[in-house]
């Protein structure tokens, strides 16, 4: 099967798999993005399926596989163990309150300080924070990996001279 007829076959399940996906989040939103990584992975691992089978059940397979693990991701991170003798795990989200509104502050004013920048400065670094690799964003803006190497380092130094108070304040060293 070429890749082009592999694509059109797995975008073919695109409305089985927001059925499917509904179902286990329960949620439009999630399961836009469940359905989006799923198409992701059987993109990427084209390979690994095997003419002939069946692609909506590998399909079906991926998407469970996903939310799984995503669901043990997010519950892994709301555990926290108590090293007393007792060994007691707590969900910190049921047992706790916090008060954000010092972190609401900092939040308020690193998202100024990022909205100051250029957009030729601003959209490689949010690009960058949100994971992408410099290559992808190269290709995505349509400039040099150079360039984006660049831009990216000049918006860090400009939000480092602009946050600078918070470092002091926090005891980070800003170099």
């Amino acid at each position: 099967m070429t890749q082009l007829e592999f694509n059109f076959k797995v975008k073919e399940n695109y409305k089985p798999l927001r059925g499917y996906a509904l179902k286990l989040t329960q949620d439009p939103e999630d399961a836009n993005d469940l359905v989006q990584e799923t198409m992701l992975k059987a993109f990427v691992n084209k390979d690994k399926f095997e003419d002939g089978t069946n692609l909506k059940g590998w399909l079906y397979t991926i998407m469970k596989n996903v939310f799984i693990n995503n669901y043990r991701r997010f519950v892994k991170g709301n555990i926290f163990s108590d090293d007393t003798e007792n060994q007691f795990h707590l969900n910190y989200a049921s047992n706790t309150t916090r008060n954000d509104g010092e972190s609401r502050l900092v939040m308020k004013d690193l998202t100024n300080a990022i909205n100051a920048l250029s957009d030729n400065l601003k959209t490689p670094f949010l690009l960058s924070y949100q994971g992408y690799k410099y290559d992808e964003i190269a290709n995505y803006l349509a400039v040099p990996l150079g360039t984006v190497k660049i831009r990216i380092h000049v918006a860090r130094q400009k939000l480092k001279q602009t946050l600078q108070s918070y470092g002091t304040r926090y005891g980070y060293s800003i170099n």
